[in-house]
């Protein structure tokens, strides 16, 4: 079930729970239906990616991965 977000994309939010706790950071994506956020810069994961045309030699990114919007808070005036 969806809730209501106070928080939008590019907001200024601190981190409250988690590996990040303390950093502030912007919101880049918001998915209300599952109550969670990505935030810049945060809970940041290598991913493997397999060899294909665009990348013949595939290789590791790095990518950000969803927050609960609970474990966000919204930082006012930055």
């Amino acid at each position: 079930m969806a809730i209501k977000c106070k928080i939008k994309k590019g907001d200024s939010v601190k981190i409250i729970a988690g590996d990040d706790k303390g950093k502030v950071a912007k919101v880049t994506a918001v998915f209300p239906k599952s109550s969670k956020v990505i935030v810049e810069g945060c809970k940041v994961v290598k991913k493997a990616i397999k060899p294909d045309d665009n990348n013949p030699k595939g290789g590791f990114v790095n990518k950000e991965t969803p927050i609960d919007i609970s474990n966000v808070a919204k930082v006012e005036g930055e």
